[in-house]
């Protein structure tokens, strides 16, 4: 068994670096699915969608009124009532000089038409209206394909379907739509000690987290997850569950066993079915986190304190996913904020600490401490708002210095 002896003489991978070497690994999913609008909420677009059609299709009223040619004002204020327009019954007369339309709200322009006045702003005595209001060519009116136009992309390939763009599509007629097929993602946690919650707990056992809070930060994201469950410390077991998920999967993700115990035998055992491109980090919480490939299936280790599985997932492991599966990478920009205590660390490792972060009245952003930062304290990470940034060269900050925080998004 590796002893861990040699990798205790390794030098440390700092974060940027091991950020750096995840992303350069992470090929995107080719496979492509077609599937109705409604069920691709949360899938990435395969191809751009393009809009066959103007939206609107046609110019029409943004309000309830009446539509006139805006020229016939130089010769009149008032108009004769001659035809009517309502939403899906368009009038098929053409207005000539000193005509108008009563028309409604979405209703199409009659020809002859380019302007309409709010009913509000006229008097109607029997088939005339006298306008009782200045109005610019072109009020009230929305304008063929002034939304979109015909030919024009709509949505980009690689755009993740969010709840207002199934409106969208569905706008332009859009039935069905080419996205790319699932991350396939697969969960295991290892451990003796470890209980599904709602299980009794026995002397020297404690609930299993991580699994449940790795598959929640999942959930937005939109992958395909197998849960291996808990695996006791059994190398044939561990052996064996890490083949079943590695060909089902293009990624696995561990909690535990990345350590240098004794009974840690998922990088053993990834070892010998695969590679290991990089383990032990420069950073805190979360130095034991592993990296690597076993066939096609990409592995991350992430470590078995709940806090330290949390963090490294958010800042190491969610980029690589939404990667894998052609999603953008958000540009995440850390704020300045002013420290109301002192956050203190030692250098030599990038710290991520639990921080609570609030806006000042006049727009300044003030962060204090969670709470014990310690890798298994989950009520300051539940509590916190943000990840408080101290670089590895810091020796930490004091109380009214500045700091950068970025604030959770899958947490």
């Amino acid at each position: 068994m590796d002893c861990g002896c040699d990798a205790v003489k390794t030098p440390l991978l700092a974060f940027d670096d091991a950020l750096a070497k995840l992303l350069a690994t992470a090929t995107v999913v080719t496979e492509q699915q077609t599937l109705t609008v409604q069920h691709a909420l949360g899938r990435v677009l395969a191809d751009d969608v393009i809009s066959n059609f103007n939206i609107p299709p046609y110019a029409n009223s943004a309000m309830d009124g009446y539509a006139f040619k805006h020229h016939d004002l130089i010769s009149f204020t008032e108009l004769d009532v001659v035809t009517t327009s309502l939403a899906g019954h368009p009038s098929e007369q053409a207005l000539t000089a000193r005509q108008c339309a009563r028309i409604m709200t979405g209703a199409m322009l009659p020809k002859g038409a380019d302007t309409v006045i709010m009913q509000e702003q006229v008097h109607r005595e029997g088939e005339r209206i006298s306008l009782q209001a200045q109005i610019k060519a072109g009020a009230n009116v929305r304008a063929q394909g002034e939304d979109i136009a015909a030919g024009n992309v709509v949505l980009p390939k690689g755009h993740v379907i969010q709840a207002r763009d199934i409106g969208l599509l569905c706008a332009i007629g859009v039935a069905q739509v080419s996205v790319l097929r699932q991350l396939k993602v697969a969960l295991i946690s290892t451990g003796d000690e470890l209980v599904e919650p709602g299980n009794p707990l026995k002397t020297g056992q404690i609930f299993d987290s991580n699994r449940q809070l790795v598959m929640a930060m999942l959930a937005p994201l939109g992958v395909e997850i197998r849960d291996f469950g808990i695996i006791a410390d059994k190398r044939e077991a561990i052996a064996n569950a890490i083949t079943q998920a590695t060909d089902w999967a293009d990624v696995l993700i561990t909690s535990g066993g990345v350590s240098v115990g004794d009974a840690d035998y998922v990088k053993e055992i990834l070892s010998e079915l695969g590679d290991i491109n990089f383990w032990k980090l420069a950073i805190k919480p979360g130095k034991p986190f592993a990296f690597g490939q076993v066939g096609q299936c990409a592995f991350l280790g992430l470590p078995g304190n709940p806090v330290s599985a949390a963090i490294t997932f958010d800042r190491l492991g969610i980029p690589f996913i939404k990667l894998r599966q052609g999603q953008p990478i958000d540009q995440e920009m850390a704020i300045k904020a002013t420290a109301l205590v002192d956050f203190k660390k030692r250098p030599g490792r990038t710290e991520f600490q639990r921080g609570i972060a609030r806006q000042t009245t006049d727009g300044q952003w003030q962060v204090e401490s969670a709470g014990l930062q310690g890798s298994g304290i989950l009520s300051a990470l539940s509590r916190a708002n943000c990840h408080v940034i101290l670089p590895s060269e810091s020796e930490g900050v004091v109380a009214s210095q500045q700091v950068d925080i970025i604030f959770y998004k899958y947490l």
